[in-house]
């Protein structure tokens, strides 16, 4: 683990705005921009497209970094890288020219796609209408691109391509208004009418991963063939190491002169030195956990190893652990704080509720990744299709 490098410069600004971004459920207009600037939005393309070709630690340095100082934008980002490599490895060589495109003019992409989405297309030669809605769209009032997931017909395989958010037959409805991550426009998009042309449409199959696997299957860079949700829940678990650091320091330091019922200190206290120590303890499991199974990828990827299905669940059981771990430690620096703490409105609260999404995000998803790796434990096929 190391200190971020790309980011670094606007960190003071991130965290300016984070209150207010929470506030008005938006991240501020200037630090988006300050950020389409900065090369962080390069980081997941390789160079063949224009990209830096950044490791998977190095990503992981990033995002926890600004997680630390505000979660919501840390959450946009986070979607941009992992959604990027997503889209190059299912567009692929043909497509290169158009990701260098977007690459070279810093423009940031998303995902709508979550639960409830519905989206159609119907191909006329040369263009590919789409209409309906997707839910989720982490980042897309701030983004360029979105990629859609649609049905041709309402049968078939499911297929994929990537819709310019600027035209005018996309309309953006903010509909987050959950109690975390209020500034992460995870808001439903609608696509009425909009054209695509057909030659950007791809298949999108179930369990796409399998065949990205597959040596016959083309794709831009060897780190293309390593699945998209296997390094989102990677990431996701070390911006969770960022969110309880930063939340066990500032309690930490807070509590040093601070007197309890009776005129006890609390640093005196027994039971302050018990939980904060297992906070302790699980945060520093939590980071040593996924920055280990971040760098055992990204040493695959240097020897252009092609992963496998073990390889994907050992990337989503360790952001799912570490996830978990800090879940844990935030409840725990929750009890140190006491209601003293909650009364005085310290930051920490802003984190806690932001903590939430976390371990509920589908990707990661404690249920999901641990009864498929108890199939994998006792030898039986996977069913996870993403």
């Amino acid at each position: 683990m190391n200190e971020p490098r790309y980011i670094r410069p606007l960190l003071r600004d991130v965290l300016a705005q984070a209150a207010q971004a929470d506030a008005s459920r938006s991240v501020a207009p200037e630090l988006i921009a300050a950020i389409k600037r900065n090369d962080i939005m390069r980081m997941s393309a390789t160079p063949e497209i224009g990209g830096l070709g950044e490791s998977i630690v190095a990503m992981g340095d990033e995002l926890r970094a600004i997680a630390a100082h505000c979660t919501s934008t840390a959450w946009c980002v986070w979607n941009h890288l992992c959604v990027f490599h997503h889209f190059a490895a299912l567009l692929g060589p043909r497509h290169s020219d158009f990701l260098r495109a977007a690459i070279s003019r810093h423009e940031w992409f998303c995902f709508p796609a979550g639960a409830s989405s519905d989206v159609k297309g119907r191909t006329d030669g040369a263009r590919t209408q789409l209409e309906g809605v997707a839910a989720f769209g982490s980042g897309a009032r701030y983004a360029e691109w979105a990629g859609v997931a649609f049905m041709v017909d309402g049968k078939g395989m499911p297929r994929f391509t990537v819709v310019d958010l600027r035209d005018p037959k996309v309309r953006i409805r903010a509909t987050w208004d959950a109690m975390s991550l209020r500034g992460s426009a995870t808001d439903h998009v609608h696509y009425e009418g909009v054209e695509v042309p057909s030659e950007r449409v791809v298949p999108l199959p179930p369990m796409v991963r399998a065949r990205l696997r597959d040596p016959k299957q083309p794709v831009i860079h060897p780190r293309y063939r390593e699945d998209w949700v296997g390094l989102s829940v990677l990431w996701l678990g070390a911006m969770a190491t960022g969110v309880a650091e930063i939340s066990f320091t500032e309690t930490a330091t807070g509590i040093r002169d601070r007197l309890a019922i009776l005129g006890t200190r609390m640093a005196d206290r027994p039971t302050i030195h018990v939980n904060l120590g297992r906070a302790r303890a699980l945060i520093n499991a939590a980071t040593d956990t996924v920055w280990a199974a971040m760098a055992e990828t990204d040493a695959r990827i240097a020897a252009a190893l092609t992963p496998s299905e073990a390889d994907y669940f050992r990337q989503t059981s360790a952001g799912m652990q570490a996830v978990h771990f800090c879940d844990e430690a935030m409840r725990l620096i929750l009890r140190v704080l006491g209601g003293n703490g909650l009364r005085e409105g310290t930051a920490f609260e802003r984190r806690y509720r932001d903590f939430q999404a976390m371990p509920l995000h589908i990707n990661g998803h404690i249920d999901r990744i641990t009864e498929q790796l108890g199939r994998l434990s006792l030898g039986l096929d996977t069913q996870n299709p993403f």
